[in-house]
């Protein structure tokens, strides 16, 4: 049975959410991760440390990362920086 949504591999990077890691202090001196992006189809791709392995034994009740996902960790700081350019539902 085909998943209700699917991730787009064409949509394109339209717009950074809040600041990227160099100007929030988590990187040093190139602008590697974390960041968070809305993409051209409105769908959010976030970078962030893979933890999925870490993780998947203590998951919550009802909460699972399926073969094809990854559970990735971002500073809290950046979701809240980038909530100024998320509209409301």
């Amino acid at each position: 049975m085909p998943r209700p949504w699917e991730a787009d591999p064409a949509a394109s990077f339209k717009r950074r959410l809040g600041k990227s890691a160099l100007e929030t202090g988590d990187t040093k001196h190139d602008p590697s991760c974390p960041d968070i992006w809305e993409l051209d189809n409105g769908d959010i791709a976030v970078i962030g440390r893979d933890l999925t392995d870490n993780y998947l034994p203590r998951l919550p009740e009802g909460v699972s990362v399926g073969a094809d996902e990854r559970l990735v960790i971002i500073p809290g700081r950046m979701l809240r920086f980038a909530k100024a350019d998320i509209p409301d539902a």
